[in-house]
């Protein structure tokens, strides 16, 4: 008999608490109070949130992965910001080429996104083409040639840093966390010399929206897939970041998806800040059958040319 397939099924939720006060203790404590998205439907998902507050409501940039197509777009799901009730949700970036990890942030009265592209090789920034936040226009390449995913950006200290991985054999993207520096956001944007700054997959991969503590160091979400893909996240802290030199503190706290869930507790792969609230998402696994049927019609429709 085939071995029965794995599926992974992410689910978005939004924490009332801002990123600086979640712990472990602190997502069990109010686990009961977690606005979840609404359901993605049969074989599709929500994946890797990230939020902009924009007057009266909360926008929620999502991945929202298809099994039956094998990539996701990304989109907007807007909510109450006063009582956190859904609205709307609008496909906002559709490429021949799977997106994912959307990071919107505002700088000098533009909205930017940097989505995961590394299907084009590159890791790119995005602008709003208008105040609908439904339209976006490739600005420029950040950086070109390299499969980078999660890149994650963040002005700090007079100078704009990206934390990324690369996608590559044996897992890469699961175990290296790469840097980039840069004078401006549009760049240009210089690798580190001493990359990968850290090889571990307890913690390497980004996981969602750099910030500075309250003792003025820089923090970054990281996955920690020792115990598989996005089990869990936790956080590295930078006491020294400069072109010449990277110390890294490694917090041990591991935050999973069963502080919050009792269906999804096989990972947490996003914490991601916006304001008062945290966006996560956790995860489940899938062990039907049922996808080894949707992968057999996939590849007859691509043999027939459909």
């Amino acid at each position: 008999m085939f071995r029965r397939p794995r599926t992974d099924f992410w689910q978005v939720g939004i924490v009332p608490l801002p990123l600086h006060d979640v712990s472990a203790r602190s997502l069990q404590a109010v686990r009961d109070c977690i606005t979840w998205l609404p359901d993605a439907g049969r074989w599709r998902y929500l994946a890797d949130p990230f939020g902009l507050v924009r007057g009266d409501a909360l926008h929620v940039f999502v991945e929202a992965y298809d099994y039956r197509i094998k990539r996701a777009t990304i989109e907007r799901h807007e909510f109450g910001l006063a009582d956190l009730r859904w609205r709307r949700q609008a496909t906002v970036l559709d490429k021949p080429f799977h997106l994912s990890y959307p990071q919107v942030f505002e700088h000098e009265g533009e909205t930017w996104m940097v989505p995961e592209t590394y299907q084009a090789g590159e890791i790119a920034l995005y602008r709003a083409a208008d105040e609908s936040l439904n339209h976006w226009e490739r600005e420029c390449a950040l950086i070109g040639g390299v499969p980078g995913a999660d890149a994650s950006v963040i002005e700090h200290d007079g100078r704009w840093w990206m934390f990324y991985t690369i996608v590559g054999a044996g897992a890469r993207d699961q175990r290296e966390l790469h840097v980039a520096h840069a004078p401006a956001l549009a760049g240009p944007w210089t690798p580190l010399a001493t990359n990968p700054v850290r090889v571990n997959r307890e913690g390497a991969r980004p996981a969602g929206r750099p910030f500075v503590g309250s003792d003025g160091v820089l923090v970054l979400p990281v996955q920690d897939s020792s115990t598989g893909y996005g089990g869990a996240t936790r956080l590295l802290r930078f006491p020294v970041l400069t072109p010449e030199r990277v110390d890294i503190d490694a917090g041990a706290e591991r935050l999973t998806g069963d502080l919050v869930s009792a269906t999804h507790t096989a990972g947490l792969h996003t914490l991601s800040g916006c304001g008062d609230y945290t966006l996560i998402d956790v995860k489940r696994i899938d062990r039907s059958r049922g996808r080894q049927w949707l992968d057999f019609k996939r590849r007859l429709r691509r043999l027939a040319g459909g």
